[in-house]
């Protein structure tokens, strides 16, 4: 049976990210012709079209959509393959793609990055911040090597490696009645206007779910105030807008150092997340991320 080549799979996928068979040669540094005789030999391999040539560009047909996916998992093994065989017996070397969340990246890398460049001078680490279900996602997909989330979160299809515990802290303003206990309970945080990151954010479920709170519970059934990042909700806390909740890990980077505001442990039996590198199930980067956790742990 005849098969299709890393060549024209590799002519696919450009195709599909230029949508121009001009710009696609280019970035295959081959000619014109070269590229469509290659995509009409993967046509006559599967037996159908991929692509519908339009005068505005081409569409891949439902054919070559289909021959896309599976064209992606097959160019990023293929791509580990190379990587695992140019760098073994040196872990963490070369190209290393690394997704971190946007509530852990400001606060663990900078002492991180300093560390695995001293352990590991020859890695060429490639970072992407984003939400952690656009993470695992690209995991799955093999456009990233590791990942650095929070758990608990759906992990099916991930191995992981442990970093920390991070404790998770109510931030209120400094005169509020809440700041003059030495700790803040779930039921009284409940009373107050809760602000919390907008959906999609980890630590936002973390936080609802370590206090055993639902946005239904808060005030008088209002939803809760939602900002976009840590830092938005530490100045909408300093404002007297209401209470937040905030990771450990931030409060010690001096997020929390702003005035009116004041941070107290939550009264609840485990009011943290925890911090992992997740890979994916059978990936050859296991031992890689297992590596870099270890690193990580020595913050």
């Amino acid at each position: 049976m005849l098969l299709p080549t890393i060549r024209q799979l590799q002519y696919l996928k450009l195709l599909a990210e230029q949508g121009a068979f001009g710009k696609a040669a280019e970035a295959a540094h081959v000619t014109q012709p070269t590229l469509s005789a290659g995509i009409q030999e993967l046509e006559r391999t599967l037996g159908a079209p991929v692509v519908d040539r339009a005068r505005t560009g081409v569409i891949l047909t439902p054919v070559g959509e289909e021959a896309l996916r599976r064209a992606t998992a097959i160019l990023n093994e293929a791509e580990e393959l190379v990587e695992a065989a140019k760098n073994a017996g040196q872990p963490l070397t070369g190209r290393f793609r690394l997704g971190v969340i946007p509530t852990i990246a400001p606060f663990l890398l900078p002492g991180a990055l300093p560390l695995l460049r001293q352990r590991y001078p020859k890695l060429r680490l490639f970072l992407r911040e984003d939400l952690t279900q656009r993470l695992i996602a690209q995991l799955k997909a093999g456009r990233l090597d590791a990942a650095l989330i929070a758990l608990p979160f759906e992990t099916a299809g991930l191995e992981w490696a442990h970093v920390a515990d991070d404790e998770l802290l109510a931030a209120m303003p400094a005169d509020s009645p809440l700041a003059s206990a030495a700790s803040a309970a779930p039921e009284a945080l409940e009373r107050e206007n809760l602000i919390l990151l907008e959906d999609g954010h980890c630590l936002r479920e973390h936080a609802l779910s370590a206090c055993r709170l639902t946005p239904s519970r808060l005030g008088l059934g209002e939803e809760p105030f939602e900002a976009t990042s840590l830092p938005t909700l530490v100045q909408m806390v300093g404002s007297g807008l209401g209470v937040t909740f905030l990771p450990q890990m931030a409060v010690e980077a001096g997020l929390a150092k702003v005035p009116n505001v004041a941070v107290r442990p939550i009264e609840a039996e485990h009011a943290a997340r925890e911090i992992v590198v997740a890979w994916r199930a059978g990936s050859n980067r296991a031992a890689e991320g297992k590596l870099l956790a270890e690193v990580l742990k020595d913050v």
